[in-house]
């Protein structure tokens, strides 16, 4: 059949479940498999069998909610191509605020080869982006899951960032913190779903790792305790930056102010809403 006979039957079915982005979900489907950035270029184009039901089967498990990106198996954040799959978290555009903050410190205080430590790091996509970004810095990534870890790896390789250092460690364990000393600047964007959030999440969210995700009964308990266990890994006027949820804010900072951070600045993503927190040692 053609590209666009086999596009608007893909289409279709996307659309059963969600016509806001059942175009863009097929796009992304054809552009995937027939390795071209505009295949309706040529809607005209057949398309052989084989690779006809290979995309139409992609279609399908789109439309019964299987995440898109764990679809394509790669997913773009801040210019790069990360690598994932189930197991390991989608990067978000939110999270580039992240990023930003982190970057906006450096950029003040010029510093030009910081000591950084990105915990929770799932894909690698906030240690990545740093190291691209700020290319003498020293940056280490820290996670547990095997599976993310499987990811983590690859996706050093493949940005050209293999020296960032990975450690296979529990964030909320002391032994792990022990290991790097002297930090500038602790990243990280923990789970901060809470017991109510986990009951609701949407289809797709639900295909995505929980521990990568419930931050406990009220989202929290990730802050709690890497901001009590890790305080004496950071430097003197040292900082530490979290991403958290829709309205944890206060409580974040709250975590911060407790134990000894300081001077704490919030920051608002893309949306309007207030998404990161960075707060100096003093």
């Amino acid at each position: 059949m053609s590209r666009a006979e086999l596009f608007a039957q893909c289409r279709g079915l996307i659309a059963l479940r969600d016509e806001e982005s059942a175009d863009f979900d097929t796009t992304c489907i054809f552009q995937d498999m027939l390795g071209e950035k505009f295949p309706m270029f040529t809607p005209k184009a057949l398309v052989t069998d084989e690779k006809a039901a290979e995309i139409l089967t992609l279609a399908k498990r789109r439309s019964e909610g299987y995440p898109l990106q764990y679809l394509l198996g790669q997913w773009e954040f801040w210019g790069c191509n990360f690598r994932i799959g189930e197991g390991v978290l989608i990067p978000r555009p939110d999270t580039e605020t992240l990023v930003e903050q982190v970057l906006d410190i450096c950029h003040k205080k010029g510093l030009k080869a910081p000591k950084i430590a990105d915990l929770c790091s799932g894909s690698g996509c906030i240690a990545v982006a740093l190291k691209k970004e700020i290319p003498m810095a020293d940056v280490y990534a820290v996670e547990l899951s095997e599976k993310a870890l499987y990811y983590l790896r690859q996706n050093t390789v493949l940005n050209g960032c293999s020296d960032i250092k990975i450690i296979s460690g529990d964030v909320l364990k002391r032994e792990t913190a022990r290991q790097i000393a002297e930090l500038d600047i602790l990243v990280s964007n923990p789970p901060y779903l809470t017991a109510q959030d986990m009951s609701e999440l949407m289809t797709e969210v639900r295909h995505e790792p929980e521990s990568a995700l419930f931050g406990g009964e009220d989202g929290l308990d990730f802050y709690r305790v890497i901001t009590e266990v890790w305080k004496s890994s950071v430097k003197d006027d040292g900082y530490i930056v979290y991403e958290f949820g829709l309205e944890q804010h206060d409580a974040v900072k709250a975590i911060l102010e407790r134990n000894g951070f300081r001077d704490v600045e919030l920051k608002r993503d893309g949306a309007g809403i207030i998404r990161t927190a960075a707060a100096v040692k003093r």
